[in-house]
């Protein structure tokens, strides 16, 4: 009797790690980074993946980063966006450009985004407050508040009356047409600059020329993946060729532009990861609105005033977060 104890025993034990590998395992999420960016070292990318890590989401721990750059190509672009939908991502992260081409690859599987433009203008989402589909994320409102950084300029400028605009036509909504709704109000011809996609490797120098052929007496910079991955090389080329920069972001006025105003990039960033987090854990696109922003910088660059020869007026220095130099 004991001896037959003993063996069951022995039986029992040996069953116990088949038992226990036949358990189901945790599934690691997965997340499908798309981008029109050439790498992940510039804003939108870094500062959001920094803040999964800080919600907890590591990759190669507890989450899997599918992270796909198209180098401004927006064919490869298409490419990338039906690859992670074919790797059954759990959310697509993506921005700007890549919006549209997100969407377009896929009705079910959740996006989250952070764009420049107007998401219910271009489409992504019924409303802001009621997305619909599977789409949400959060708008810089870059392209609503350009007509505020062309009364900015004015203001630093008053003889001011030709300014050249560099954008991306591969924006469904612009920081040009914004622009246009005040121009002419404040005495100021535009001269619209497009980026084509995609880039070839002599479009900055070709850019700066129909800038100067132009002759425009400043430049504005919209953000997009040319002009945030050149910024240093346009600041410069139109710093050298005494004509003043403007944009959007702060990252702009840091690299030497004149003036920035816009949105404080890292609360965005934190917030798309948030919603990234929920996501993971549950929720559905349809139920989270899309959010804008709720801190704004104006950033003057003292630096690059003196250089060109330019004093603020009172009036801008007093309402500046910050000025540089």
């Amino acid at each position: 009797m004991k001896r037959r104890a003993a063996v069951l025993a022995v039986l029992a034990l040996g069953a116990l790690p088949r038992i226990a590998g036949a358990q189901p395992t945790a599934k690691v999420a997965r997340i499908g980074l798309l981008s029109i960016s050439a790498n992940p070292t510039q804003f939108p990318e870094k500062p959001t993946l920094d803040s999964l890590r800080e919600l907890g989401w590591v990759d190669g721990r507890n989450v899997v980063i599918e992270q796909r750059y198209a180098s401004g190509d927006p064919a490869l672009l298409a490419q990338h966006a039906a690859d992670l939908v074919g790797l059954k991502v759990d959310v697509i992260l993506t921005f700007g450009g890549g919006v549209n081409v997100a969407k377009q690859a896929t009705q079910t599987i959740p996006i989250v985004f952070g764009s420049s433009q107007d998401p219910v203008r271009t489409g992504f989402v019924a409303s802001l407050g009621r997305p619909g589909g599977n789409l949400t994320g959060a708008t810089y409102l870059t392209d609503e508040l350009s007509a505020k950084r062309l009364g900015l300029l004015k203001e630093m400028m008053p003889g001011i009356s030709r300014v050249a605009v560099l954008w991306e036509p591969s924006h469904l909504d612009n920081e040009f047409k914004g622009m246009q709704a005040v121009a002419n109000g404040l005495g100021v011809q535009l001269q619209s600059v497009q980026v084509p996609r995609p880039v070839r490797a002599d479009e900055l120098e070709k850019s700066m020329l129909a800038v100067r052929q132009g002759r425009a007496e400043a430049l504005v910079l919209a953000p997009g993946g040319f002009t945030i991955a050149n910024r240093k090389q346009i600041i410069a080329l139109a710093t050298a060729n005494r004509i003043p920069v403007i944009s959007a972001w702060r990252i702009f006025s840091d690299d030497g532009a004149l003036l920035t105003y816009g949105p404080n990039l890292p609360e965005i960033a934190h917030r798309v990861a948030l919603y990234v987090d929920k996501i993971l854990k549950g929720a559905k696109p349809t139920d989270l609105p899309v959010e804008g922003p709720t801190r704004f910088e104006l950033v003057l660059n003292m630096n690059t005033a003196k250089a060109l020869g330019f004093s603020f007026p009172q009036s801008l220095l007093i309402r500046a977060d910050q000025v540089i130099g």
